[in-house]
């Protein structure tokens, strides 16, 4: 069984409790600045008012953000598949020249 502790954050004024294992408290923690930091942002502008309505914009935010991250780390893997296997072709080619 996982041991849990509980960890305090603070989101836009309001403290929130949350349980995780010992080991995630620091992801946790950069986490909810990163939120903090998100919703302060997003209440600033002063175009979205309501709470609710900041978190899901944040939300939103955030969740584009991961998406555009996830297709570059696609992009850079497909690219990066290609050139191996080019330069395995070249590998192979040279040792095939080689042999004859």
């Amino acid at each position: 069984m996982k041991e849990h502790s509980s960890v305090e954050v603070t989101i836009l004024g309001k403290e929130y409790r949350v349980n995780c294992p010992p080991s995630e408290q620091d992801a946790l923690i950069k986490s909810a600045r990163y939120l903090d930091q998100t919703m302060r942002e997003i209440k600033g502008r002063g175009t979205v008012h309501g709470l609710e309505k900041i978190a899901v914009m944040a939300a939103l935010n955030m969740a584009h953000d991961l998406l555009i991250q996830t297709s570059m780390i696609e992009e850079s893997r497909t690219g990066a598949e290609q050139q191996l296997r080019e330069l395995e072709d070249k590998v192979d080619l040279a040792l095939t020249s080689s042999r004859q």
